[in-house]
């Protein structure tokens, strides 16, 4: 029997012989990028049903020296969770750990695997008066393992902070096997350094998040959804910033979606569409819990609209509308798809300094690239935006231009402040601008602490640095 067979046995072993996949044809959908980009081969994969099973295969990977890529629903956009071209390497899917172990009410916390669909935890706090805030497009399918692995961020970053402000314990497999088990659910503890926070955004490069101890928080109450259409893009920072100052801490999510974005969707998703007729380039769909004041938020948006800050506002009148309003932000991705080829960003810049990210970079891009049309939403409130672009095919495939380009955008994120990568992670398609524009001393950091906590390099290798 060869090295690989015996691996292969005695992995089934451990996890049962339906738990274990090596058919290439079952293995397709594992082993390639949601967007159709990036692709990989595999060795198996395997989905342990517990922590111990989990802890059990990493041992005997690192024993074996088998590489493990740790997957949830595969969602992810940087090829985090796709293994190289060897075929050597295992994927670790979580998809079979997908208990609610608790949830406590009193507590305001709830303990969940990392195979659970994050949807499904929105659903569960609801069914006990509670909120769980953490929001994205793919929350139909995506993990949480997976949402924590990369600090993921979504619509309610504004009010409630990203995924690593969810978090209060974490389990992890460490690369030797060992299980740390932190699923306490203190909101103090100072009792010597939050280990929690080495994991979260690490993407299972320093250890595997096997369960989580999250936080939950009262139901918002009524909420009202709203779309605004701004004279110009740059308008979303100043409105904002209007809104928190009578408002407060009410408000939910604020997207600044452009038209462009909005046509492309009603253009190829055909159960999504607007509730009223586009009137300008520029929008903003926001999310307000009214609260008893409902009144506020009208005064607000009247006073606005003779300001000049913003040409016109629809409130939805119902469930209903509001769906169909967040249907089209969430469809948006989808619809990219779907356009042709596209070269997506995932940068953040201080709010501030919005207005002029894009006035600067539309004028860069119109210049350097003219055929290249933006397709520009995200979350402006936490400073966010999905700067993508839809391109020609002879630009998509002319990988000099497509770098330039990206060059391009990121040289004024740093100028201003920003970062290359605010919520989708680095994943193996960023290495190279993480070395770029993090410093000699973050990298240096970064490096001692996968050679101490992954000696042999087996977890999720070729991912982040």
């Amino acid at each position: 029997m060869s090295k690989t067979e015996q691996f292969l046995a005695d992995l089934v072993g451990i996890i049962g012989p339906g738990a274990c996949v090596t058919d290439e044809q079952a293995l397709e959908p594992h082993v390639t990028e949601w967007r159709n980009v990036l692709h990989g081969r595999a060795l198996a994969m395997a989905s342990p049903g517990n922590t111990g099973q989990v802890a059990d295969v990493v041992r005997l990977c690192s024993h074996a020296g088998v590489a493990i890529v740790p997957q949830g629903g595969n969602t992810g956009l940087c090829g985090g969770a796709i293994p190289d071209e060897s075929g050597q390497q295992l994927i670790l899917s979580l998809a079979r750990m997908n208990r609610i172990r608790s949830i406590d009410a009193e507590d305001f916390s709830m303990v969940a695997e990392a195979g659970c669909v994050l949807a499904t935890l929105q659903e569960q706090a609801r069914a006990v008066d509670r909120y769980f805030p953490l929001s994205l497009s793919a929350e139909g399918s995506c993990q949480i393992g997976g949402n924590l692995s990369t600090n993921a961020g979504g619509i309610n970053v504004i009010r409630y902070g990203t995924a690593r402000q969810q978090v209060l314990g974490l389990e992890v497999v460490l690369a030797d096997g060992s299980i740390l088990d932190g699923l306490r659910s203190l909101h103090k503890d100072t009792a010597g350094y939050d280990l929690k926070q080495l994991f979260i955004g690490s993407e299972g490069t320093l250890g595997i998040i096997t369960a989580a101890t999250l936080r939950l928080y009262p139901l918002p109450g009524d909420t009202t959804t709203l779309l605004v259409t701004l004279p110009d893009s740059g308008n979303a920072v100043t409105l904002l910033a209007g809104m928190r100052a009578r408002l407060g801490d009410r408000i939910e999510s604020f997207e600044l979606v452009s038209r462009f974005a909005l046509e492309l969707v009603e253009r190829h998703i055909g159960d999504a569409g607007l509730p009223c007729a586009l009137s300008g380039d520029w929008f903003v769909l926001a999310e307000v819990a009214v609260g008893e004041d409902s009144e506020a938020l009208g005064q607000f948006l009247e006073e606005a609209i003779e300001s000049g800050q913003l040409s016109d506002a629809v409130v939805a009148k119902n469930i209903a509308e509001a769906e169909a309003l967040w249907r089209m932000r969430h469809a948006i991705s989808e619809a990219q798809k779907y356009e042709g080829p596209s070269i997506k960003h995932d940068i953040s810049v201080p709010v501030s300094r919005m207005q002029e990210f894009l006035h600067r970079c539309a004028r860069s891009l119109h210049e350097q690239e003219p055929s290249a049309k933006p397709v520009i939403f995200g979350h402006v409130g936490d400073g966010n935006l999905h700067y993508n672009l839809t391109v020609p095919a002879e630009l998509a495939g002319d990988a000099k231009r497509v770098r330039r380009v990206t060059s391009t955008i990121y040289d004024l994120v740093a100028e201003l402040g920003g970062s290359f990568s605010a919520e989708h992670g680095v994943g193996m398609t960023k290495k190279a601008y993480l070395r770029q524009y993090r410093g000699a001393t973050d990298l240096d950091l970064m490096r001692r602490l996968k050679r101490t906590l992954d000696p042999q390099g087996l977890l999720n290798p070729g991912k982040v640095i």
